[in-house]
Formats: structure tokens, C-alpha cells, sequence
């Protein structure tokens, strides 16, 4: 079943367009990654599918609901974890919790069962009364997801939730959304990290407010499909990407750290020139290496051909 579906969306801030018509659906149980570099329009669609922002125009429907025309129908219904860690630090873990119950309907005996479920959830058994702002950043995740799906909603919305913690509590926190998603629950995640977006069951690539690439993660790297990725190693990098860009037998050149990823159509012949043309310019002692794309590699790719200029006829 289709629980969130966009069409067409536009919002611009002025003359500046922050999403420039973004169309796209999320299945029921999906959990669905929105990837983009800062400025994307990634943040600006989750508000808009939230009923935080209205779109300026297109539309975009939460399980059933327009987020324009009904945007507390759609409150209601979702949980929705910000960029920024967005509890209150002078209360304790507890009173965190029972607040936003408080704010989700939630009294009695159904919120006393859904925070003991959110302390068990949150792995913070016996820190209940511990002030929040004495937690490490990735308790403070933890419970902030908690407490944003306290209410059970079928649609979670979490805007880069693994930000500045570290590898072991972000492996932890997707422990939990692979639970939630199991249980049927649709997750949308924003986030900076290839390695998360490798974990979703698709992803969408957005760039300059645009959707450049959408698909499951096998689907968008067979953008590489009969082509070969080759990656180089030399003492002058940037040199060598500069000379390789011009050569027509190169198709892309990109940089990753201290090397050079090279898209050729023959690894044999891509090699043997590689190898050439950096012994020409003496730029040895070099390494030339077949690899398999990464999502990073279909990333880089997609936003170039974006910025790549239209040939037009004479």
C-alpha cells in the first residue's frame, strides 16, 4: 500500500527554490533514505510531508491525508525525530517521556505502558530519573526516537537521526529502525552517510532540490552496468584527474581522498592507458585497480551529469 506519494512538489523561500518538483511514493513497511549533500531540499520535503511547511505548489498526500489542506490529520498520525536533538535537557528521561505522551493523547494506563516500553526500547533501563542532558549522544537518539514513536504511528519521519554519534550508537539505532520496520512501520531517513543509505530498502538521491536518481541500492549502481570502475593511485592525484579529464576515451574522473576513481569502457585498454599516460608525465610510482562501484560512485556520477551542459543543435 502507497503511505506517502508526492507529485510535482515545489516550495521556494523568495526566488530560491529549496525542492524543484519532486515526485516520488513510499510503500507500507519501506524503510526509504533521502540522500543528498547539505542544501539538497532534504530537510525542507520531510517538513512538507510532516504539515510543518506548506509547498508552494504540487501536492503530497500521507496516508491519505494532504499535508496542504490537512495538515494536523497528518500530525496525528506520524512521528517526526529533527536534525537537532530536540527534548528538554533540564528534565529527566522519564519526564521526557510522559511529556510527549502528554503531547501525543497518551494518559492513564496506555501511557504508563508505552513509557515503560520506550525506557526497554531506548536501552536506558534504570536511568529513568537521570537528567537528559547528562546522556551520551547516542542514549539522547535513542531516546528521542523513542519518544517520537511513543503513539505508535504507521510513518516515521527521522531528519538525519545519527548525526555526531558514534559508529557503535548509530549501529545500535538502526538495530531499532530495522525492528520498527519489521513490524510494518514506514520509515523515511535522511542522512549523510553512504553506509546508512546502503541499509534502506531504496533511496532517493536528491540535488539542488531535485531527484537526480531513485531506486534500490543494486538498481542505481547498474548506472555502471557495462562500463568499468577503475581506481588510481599516484603521488600527484590532482594533476592526473586533470589530464585524464581530458581524455575522450575517459568517461568520468572523480576524487576520493587521495585517489582517482575512473570510469573506462575496457579494463584492459582503460589500464593500459591509465598506465601511459601517467609514465608519461612521470607521475609514478602508480596503482591501477578494478573496483566495484559504491553508492558514493553512483552519487558523484549522478550530481555531475546533473551539472553537465546541455548540448544544443546549432
Amino acid at each position: 500500500m502507497t503511505v506517502i506519494e508526492i507529485d510535482h512538489l515545489v516550495k521556494r523561500f523568495g526566488a530560491f527554490r529549496a525542492v524543484d518538483g519532486l515526485s516520488l511514493s513510499v510503500q507500507a513497511g519501506e524503510v526509504f533514505g533521502l540522500l543528498g549533500s547539505n542544501g539538497a531540499g532534504k530537510t525542507t520535503a520531510i517538513r512538507i510531508m510532516c504539515g510543518l511547511l506548506h509547498p508552494t505548489s504540487g501536492t503530497a498526500r500521507v496516508l491519505g491525508f494532504d499535508v496542504a489542506r490537512q495538515p494536523e490529520e497528518v500530525k496525528r498520525r506520524i512521528g517526526y525525530m529533527t536534525q537537532r536533538f530536540s527534548l528538554y535537557d533540564d528534565l529527566t528521561v522519564l519526564q521526557n517521556i510522559r511529556f510527549f505522551g502528554g503531547i501525543y493523547g497518551l494518559s492513564g494506563e496506555s501511557l504508563r505502558e508505552r513509557a515503560t516500553w520506550a525506557v526497554d526500547t531506548s536501552g536506558l533501563s534504570g536511568k529513568e530519573h537521570l537528567l537528559t542532558r547528562s546522556l551520551p549522544g547516542g542514549w539522547k537518539q535513542r531516546l528521542g526516537l523513542a519518544c517520537a514513536i511513543l503513539h505508535a504511528p504507521r510513518v516515521v519521519f527521522l531528519d538525519e537521526p545519527t548525526g555526531g554519534v558514534d559508529p557503535v550508537a548509530r549501529r545500535r539505532f538502526w538495530q531499532l529502525i530495522d525492528t520498527m520496520a519489521g513490524e510494518g512501520v514506514t520509515l523515511i531517513v535522511t542522512t549523510h552517510y553512504l553506509d546508512e543509505a546502503e541499509r534502506c530498502d531504496r533511496v532517493a538521491l536528491m540535488h539542488a532540490g531535485r531527484l537526480v536518481a531513485l531506486g534500490t541500492v543494486s538498481e542505481l549502481k547498474d548506472v555502471f552496468a557495462g562500463r568499468i570502475l577503475l581506481e588510481v593511485t599516484c603521488p600527484r592525484f590532482l594533476e592526473a584527474q586533470a589530464r585524464l579529464e581530458k581524455e575522450d576515451w575517459v568517461l568520468e574522473v572523480s576524487v576520493f581522498g587521495a585517489r582517482l576513481h575512473v570510469v573506462v569502457e575496457d579494463e584492459t585498454d582503460g589500464r593500459r592507458r591509465i598506465e601511459s599516460v601517467l609514465a608519461a608525465d612521470g607521475n609514478v610510482p602508480a596503482t591501477v585497480d578494478r573496483i566495484v562501484p559504491s553508492l558514493e560512485d553512483v552519487f558523484i556520477h549522478c550530481i555531475e551529469a546533473q551539472q553537465a551542459p546541455v548540448a544544443t543543435a546549432p
